[in-house]
Formats: structure tokens, C-alpha cells, sequence
């Protein structure tokens, strides 16, 4: 009971760094958009994507090499995915004014296609390995290239549609932060990083040791315990950037999050040396990475038609059905996660 205790307590106490230091990189990243002139519709999409998603990184590469957990690796990230479009969901509920969907800019779509081709590519593959009759370049499968080429291809294409759409698509704000020079930011923003660093690799080990004392399956564990824990900074972030007014940094950044998470993938498969990644991980993993392009789906048909009426005065009936596969998948991977 008392090694329980410990575990579920070191759990609370990684979640609170990470929610701590993703305020921190959320603020100072801001800062260092502002400072260094660079818009602020970019640094939701690509910068807080890819800081608020480095506990996943870590999380990751600890899991596939020091851990030798790869489950957890695999079901964080698929985890992590669907986590990030629940996030759409508060967002929803939390925006009083209208629906989210409405507020949103329509450019959210190209990242969100991206994503669902990302995931979707990611989904098949892990089937296909579990048959191991695919050939692989040495340890690394042959997905590995794909994902970072796909990764690198939707970074250029959101890069030059956000060039094009820069007039409508970044406000332009007075100076918010006239008291921070841009190397306090920096140093602020790489002592949050470190923070974030040191909590996503005790991640890994909690999940093992919560898998074996719950009796639960290291996929189950990966994919909503970890997952919820290393999202923290996208919903702080995410909620921080509504409450500012900035809706589509809070989307971009979920969005963003979802591609630079598939990427990962690749990463954590080159650090993985027993041999590809994906033939030695749960077949259920599957079922979190087709939620994830359900729900990508669902959050594009929001974004494109706009729903006005809200579900008992809450949130939009695209809302409640992202919850719904959410809650569908949890309740698959706990039944059938092995």
C-alpha cells in the first residue's frame, strides 16, 4: 500500500513540474516571438507545438533505451494525440462567447489534414509490422524515413501558407513584455525546458511501477496515464492562449503538437536497437493512433462548417462526439490493452 502511495504521489509531483514549467515556456516563448519579430500565429503552430510536446521526446527516448519499455513509448504518443483533441473539447466549453469552431481560422484545416495523414500512415503501420514479414533498413523499419519526410513536407507547406495568410491570420499586439529583454527570455525559457526534460525521463519508470502494482497493461498505462501527464503543457498552454483572446494559437498548437508527436515516432524507432519499433509494441495501439484521425476528422468538419448551436448550452455537438471516442477508446484500451 505504501509503495502504491509512493508511485501515484511521484506521478502528482512529475505532473506539477511539467505543469509548471510549461507555463514557464509558454510565457517566455511568447516573449522570444515578440522580442525576436517572428509572428505569433508560427510559434503556436511550430515552436509551443514542439516545446509543449518535448515531454513526449524525452518520455519516449528514455522508455526505448534505458527503460526498455517500448510499449509506454508508442502508447504515450498515440496517447498524447487523442489527449491533445480532448483539449478541443474544454476549449469548447470554456469559450463562452460562441463556439469554438466558429471563432477558429479556417487555416487550422491544412494542420489538421497533415495530422490525420501522419497518424493514419502511423496506424497502418503498426499493423503491418506485427506481422514481421517487412523488411527493415538494419534496426529501423522503413516507415521511419516516411514519417520525417511527411514531417518536414507539412512544415514547409504550414510555413508558406502561414506567409500567405500573415495579414489576417497574426493580430497584431502592442508590446506586452517591455520589461524583458530577449536573453532573460531565453535563459527563462531554457531553465523551463530542463524542468520539463528531468520530469518526462522519472516518467517512464512511474508507469512501469504503476503497471506492475495496479496489475494494469503497460499499453493501458502509456496511453492515458502517461499521455494525460505529458500533455500538461499543451493544456496549459492551450487554455493560457484562450484566455488571451488567441484562439488559433491555442488550436495551432494542438494540432502542431499531434504532427511533431507522429515524428517522435521516428525518433524513438532509430533509438530503439533491438530492431523496429513498431513490431515489437501492443496491436492496440492501433485503435488509439484510427481515435486520433476520427477525431482530427470531426475537429476538420467543425472548422469547415462551423456549428453555432450548442449541446445543453455547453459545447457543440462536434464536441460531444470527440468526447465519445475518446471515452470509446479508453475503455477499449483497458478491456483489450496487451
Amino acid at each position: 500500500m505504501q509503495e502504491r502511495f509512493t508511485i501515484w504521489l511521484s506521478l502528482l509531483a512529475s505532473l506539477a513540474v511539467i505543469g509548471v514549467a510549461g507555463v514557464r515556456l509558454s510565457r517566455y516563448g511568447d516573449i522570444i516571438a515578440e522580442k525576436s519579430g517572428l509572428s505569433r500565429g508560427w510559434v503556436g503552430l511550430i515552436l509551443l507545438a514542439t516545446v509543449t510536446s518535448l515531454p513526449e521526446l524525452v518520455t519516449g527516448l528514455a522508455a526505448v533505451t534505458v527503460a526498455n519499455v517500448p510499449d509506454i513509448a508508442v502508447g504515450d504518443i498515440m496517447g498524447s494525440c487523442v489527449f491533445n483533441l480532448l483539449i478541443i473539447v474544454l476549449l469548447d466549453f470554456l469559450y463562452r462567447k460562441e463556439s469554438i469552431y466558429t471563432r477558429a481560422h479556417q487555416g487550422n484545416v491544412l494542420s489538421a489534414g497533415y495530422g490525420i495523414a501522419l497518424i493514419g500512415f502511423a496506424g497502418f503501420n503498426l499493423l503491418l509490422y506485427r506481422e514481421g514479414a517487412i523488411p527493415a533498413i538494419g534496426h529501423v523499419g522503413l516507415y521511419t524515413p516516411v514519417i520525417l519526410l511527411l514531417y518536414l513536407l507539412a512544415m514547409r507547406s504550414l510555413y508558406r501558407y502561414e506567409q500567405s495568410q500573415v495579414s489576417e491570420f497574426v493580430e497584431e499586439r502592442a508590446e506586452l513584455y517591455p520589461g524583458v529583454s530577449l536573453k532573460q527570455a531565453v535563459q527563462g525559457y531554457t531553465l523551463a525546458a530542463v524542468a520539463v526534460v528531468a520530469a518526462g525521463i522519472w516518467l517512464p519508470f512511474i508507469a512501469k511501477d504503476l503497471a506492475t502494482t495496479m496489475a494494469w497493461e503497460q499499453s493501458f498505462v502509456g496511453t492515458l496515464f502517461v499521455a494525460a501527464v505529458t500533455s500538461a503543457p499543451e493544456v496549459v498552454v492551450t487554455v493560457a492562449a484562450l484566455r488571451m483572446g488567441a484562439v488559433d494559437l491555442a488550436i495551432g498548437n494542438l494540432f502542431g503538437s499531434n504532427l511533431f508527436n507522429i515524428a517522435i515516432l521516428a525518433i524513438d524507432d532509430l533509438a530503439y536497437l533491438p530492431g523496429p519499433l513498431f513490431a515489437d509494441v501492443s496491436i492496440s495501439h492501433a485503435a488509439s493512433a484510427f481515435s486520433a484521425m476520427m477525431m482530427s476528422g470531426l475537429a476538420v468538419v467543425g472548422l469547415v462548417m462551423r456549428p453555432t448551436s450548442r449541446v445543453l448550452r455547453s459545447v457543440s455537438w462536434i464536441s460531444v462526439l470527440l468526447l465519445v471516442i475518446y471515452l470509446l477508446n479508453a475503455l477499449f484500451l483497458y478491456l483489450y490493452g496487451h
